[in-house]
């Protein structure tokens, strides 16, 4: 039954056409896959669409560069490795690359985050027919919906709250929105949120570089810029958390217009407590 969740999962996320990212991830200083990747990895091999599939592994920050280089390219090979043995002629394998530290979606400050840039991403692609294009399903606003009506670990949009391309700085559009998030979290005591930072058009890496700090954790700083400004305002910081999921799940792909490119330079916001 999970194992066929997961793929009506994957197909709603991707369409026949869309390009998606799988991540499986692995414990401290260990290119081992374990149970939940191998599941993982076998839903990907059983589907029957013509597909390419690019393989990139990532350590966190601990060790050497030399150390995390080639610990990462053996995250990826062994990926690779459980994959050709698993899928059909109608599903090719190529990029199987290690970035070392690179490529970190997350900081490091707690071992749950340093677990999330202990991975490999898997990208999933087909090529689209000109003009054609995929929209995500459109997300219930945090604002047009009653706190008392909303469920643990639904997922909410944050309208307007939109960044300049290639920095964690949001759109004038947004101030608005956020002071009423602001004045939710003050008003509801007991809601912790997480926010998840979302990125456009870098489909060659996991994540995008964020040219005022100079990292590749883009979506994460996208995230963490909305949880600083909340946190400055009064609120608890451990009622929010912030995290970057690169450019999985983008809301319109492939980009064809700026419109397409603000609307997935986004940040979306789970409840976690209410």
């Amino acid at each position: 039954m999970k194992l066929i969740s997961f793929l009506i999962l994957l197909l709603l996320y991707a369409g026949i056409d869309a390009q998606m990212l799988t991540s499986v991830y692995f414990k401290h200083n260990s290119s081992e896959l374990n149970a939940e990747s191998r599941k993982k990895l076998d839903s990907l091999a059983l589907l029957k669409t013509n597909l390419t599939f690019r393989i990139y592994g990532n350590c966190d920050s601990s060790g050497s560069t030399e150390y995390n280089n080639n610990l990462s390219e053996r995250r990826a090979n062994a990926v690779h490795q459980y994959l050709q043995g698993k899928v059909g002629d109608n599903i090719k394998l190529v990029n199987s690359v290690g970035l070392g530290e690179e490529k970190q979606i997350n900081d490091n400050t707690t071992d749950e985050l340093r677990g999330k840039n202990r991975r490999v991403d898997v990208f999933i692609e087909k090529k689209f027919s000109p003009g054609e294009k995929l929209t995500r399903r459109i997300l219930p606003s945090f604002f047009d919906t009653r706190i008392s009506r909303m469920k643990v670990k639904d997922t909410f949009s944050l309208p307007d709250v939109n960044f300049i391309g290639n920095r964690h700085v949001w759109l004038p559009n947004g101030d608005a929105k956020l002071a009423r998030l602001l004045t939710i979290l003050k008003e509801n005591l007991t809601l912790e949120i997480e926010l998840q930072g979302h990125i456009c058009c870098d489909y060659e890496n996991f994540d995008g570089e964020d040219i005022d700090l100079g990292t590749f954790n883009l979506s994460w700083t996208r995230a963490n810029a909305i949880k600083e400004f909340l946190q400055k305002q009064g609120i608890d910081p451990s009622r929010i958390k912030a995290t970057g999921l690169g450019h999985l799940n983008p809301a319109v792909y492939p980009e064809l217009t700026e419109s397409d490119q603000v609307r997935n330079r986004r940040v979306e916001l789970v409840l976690i407590k209410k």
